[in-house]
């Protein structure tokens, strides 16, 4: 999974960093260090980082997301039918 952190944006609210400890960290008071490349096991804890971000800097992986999508898609499909 790959993520994106506008550092420009980030307030240093450390949200992500209570969240997701193992993809975030705050450096000092308004420092943010991050795994841009985090493993897909701490997907859960990324996106809840990610909506939990007051400015909403964390931008996650669209393309890595969409793979995820038709699989739960087919499978609500076949559940309808």
């Amino acid at each position: 999974m790959r993520l994106v952190v506008d550092l420009n944006r980030c307030q240093g609210y450390a949200q992500c960093a209570f969240l997701a400890p193992d993809v975030f960290a705050m450096h000092g008071d308004e420092g943010l260090l991050y795994d841009p490349q985090a493993e897909a096991a701490q997907r859960e804890r990324v996106l809840q980082a990610a909506a939990a971000c007051p400015v909403q800097a964390i931008l996650v992986d669209e393309l890595d997301l969409a793979s995820t999508a038709p699989a739960a898609a087919s499978h609500g499909e076949a559940s309808d039918g």
